[in-house]
């Protein structure tokens, strides 16, 4: 119990970190007409073609595209992608009021919508990238940068995405099936750590002197180095990288091949499951490297785009793997949700908004957790009747979908009714 929540813990503080850099991105593009002018761009084939000329187009879509001899067409059906901006909705309340990480709910939501998991998988990296690309402003954040540590690091990490996904696409070459297995195995002992923590996390902050008044935001973490970054700085294997000179005096050194292991972790999670990345790469920077917050933060933000671009298409969509219609509508329902959710927690206690994230998580892993029997069984790992497998997955699906409708919901509702208690806020 106590290793699952030392990785509930790190999973937690890296969604939070994942959740600003979310935040920060839909802030740089709402903000700016010349990018929400590309962003209708990027939507108006969906709106034109997918009402009008789906079938026409689709069928004429080259396969690197996703036409009709990949697993999905680009552009499909209006109700696709109504579908894919309601899932960006919630995904991005959960983000905006919460802040931290509801792009662990996207993968499992397409999936029960019966989205076939690398598809899923890859879809999510372009949206990820889509949003990174449009969202990023690199020329405030290059005084937080460390290029040293971002170049060596993204060494590791391209190594790490060409392998995750070369893994994912040879699962789903051998049998769709364990493909999906595969990924949904994953988001088990993933969001159950998660969910365990911050079910944890939620029970002990009820007890609390304050109540649990903290939100996202809070106290800063990992200002000081612990004693695994202290070890790891102190082993000489060269070449060193020097970072945070302008904290440190003389900088900190740590040996570039801790880096070069680091980013290839991050980038084979991120391949095989479909996040970006950037929820391990804050907590492996500050905890286990010992780089300062806010040089993490700034290097982050600058990988992320180069991690997540590679891998969702060098990995998925040069393959037919990307699902463009439901990527727009996801980045869509995301930027709106992201602002409600945000506006949201001003007039919400933090100990509610914890009970909330866990739910979501639970949520998720409830549905992941259902739905692998029937996909287990169905590769011969055991016997299980069609009728029992069919019956789990569709309790997973409906846990899923109520308790995160609920909570979109409560948190619109919540919004609505304090519209002129916001507006006064801001005056």
């Amino acid at each position: 119990m106590n290793f699952v929540r030392k990785m509930g813990r790190i999973m937690y503080l890296g969604a939070r970190a994942h959740a600003d850099w979310e935040i920060e991105m839909a802030g740089n593009i709402l903000r700016s007409r010349k990018r929400l002018m590309v962003l209708g761009l990027l939507t108006l084939p969906i709106l034109i073609f997918g009402v009008v000329f789906a079938e026409d187009v689709a069928s004429g879509l080259p396969h690197y595209l996703g036409g009709k001899t990949a697993l999905s067409p680009s552009f499909f059906t209006m109700g696709i992608f109504v579908s894919s901006i309601l899932i960006g909705l919630c995904a991005g309340l959960i983000t905006g009021c919460i802040g931290a990480g509801g792009g662990f709910i996207i993968a499992p939501a397409l999936m029960s919508a019966g989205i076939k998991g690398i598809l899923a998988v890859g879809t999510d990296l372009f949206h990820i990238f889509a949003k990174a690309i449009m969202g990023s402003v690199l020329h405030k954040k290059l005084g937080n940068i460390s290029v040293s540590l971002a170049v060596i690091f993204l060494i590791g990490s391209i190594g790490g995405a060409s392998i995750g996904g070369l893994l994912n696409r040879f699962l789903y070459d051998l049998n769709p099936i364990i493909s999906d297995a595969f990924i949904t195995t994953i988001y088990v002992f993933m969001l159950g750590a998660l969910g365990a923590y911050s079910l944890i996390d939620y029970l002990q902050a009820r007890k609390a002197p304050d109540g649990g008044g903290e939100a996202h935001g809070g106290k800063s973490e990992g200002t000081e180095m612990g004693n695994l970054p202290k070890k790891l700085q102190a082993i000489n294997l060269p070449p060193m990288v020097t970072f945070d000179q302008g904290l440190v005096p003389g900088g900190r050194q740590i040996s570039s091949w801790f880096l070069v292991l680091s980013g290839f972790f991050v980038g084979l999670a991120a391949a095989i499951m479909g996040v970006g990345g950037g929820f391990l790469t804050f907590p492996i920077f500050v905890y286990v490297l010992g780089v300062s917050s806010m040089t993490t933060v700034g290097t982050d933000i600058f990988q992320i785009i180069f991690t997540a671009g590679y891998a969702g298409i060098g990995q998925y969509a040069v393959y037919g793997f990307i699902f463009y219609t439901l990527a727009m509508g996801m980045l869509l329902g995301s930027l709106l949700g992201i602002q409600i959710g945000a506006m949201a927690t001003k007039v919400v206690k933090g100990i509610t908004i914890r009970g909330f994230y866990a739910l979501a998580v639970l949520a998720g892993f409830i549905n992941r957790f259902f739905a692998l029997p029937a996909k287990l069984s169905s590769v011969g790992a055991f016997p299980l009747s069609k009728e029992t497998a069919k019956i789990l997955d569709l309790i997973g699906v409906w846990s899923f979908f109520i308790i995160i409708s609920i909570f979109a919901i409560w948190v619109i509702g919540t919004f609505l009714m304090n519209i002129k208690k916001l507006k006064g806020g801001e005056a």
